[in-house]
């Protein structure tokens, strides 16, 4: 199994950008799809990007469509979710969770929080008007 550890949650302004990370150990990164999700007190996890072991496929959540990005670098054991024209809608924790080989990301929806079995213990982020 990886350990996943999430970075980059701050408390900033509506039109702020952040950039989360997802550091995976103890098992090969690379052969894992990793997704973030992210959870309002009181509500579901909710899926907001997903991408496969070498990039070839990326999806989002049309809540974030044209303002957020996942990328990951491999070499680094790291997946990142560039996150622009924040909005306090946005405020919530945000999970990376990974899934193992044979994984799978589906561009036509968010990915759903029943694929991952791995998950991290979140990064807030805050957006304030």
């Amino acid at each position: 199994q990886v350990r996943l550890v999430e970075s980059g949650g701050d408390s900033v302004r509506t039109g702020d950008s952040l950039r989360l990370s997802c550091g995976g150990s103890g098992d090969a990164f690379r052969r894992y799809c990793v997704a973030w999700f992210r959870q309002v007190p009181g509500n579901r996890r909710e899926g907001v990007a997903g991408i496969t072991t070498d990039s070839a496929v990326i999806t989002y959540d049309d809540s974030v469509k044209g303002r957020f990005t996942i990328s990951r670098d491999n070499d680094a054991n790291r997946v990142y979710l560039q996150m622009n024209s924040l909005t306090p809608n946005d405020t919530a924790m945000y999970y990376c969770a990974a899934r193992k080989v044979p994984c799978s990301i589906n561009r036509a929806r968010a990915p759903p929080e029943r694929d991952y079995n791995n998950w991290g213990q979140g990064t807030q982020v805050t957006v304030s008007p």
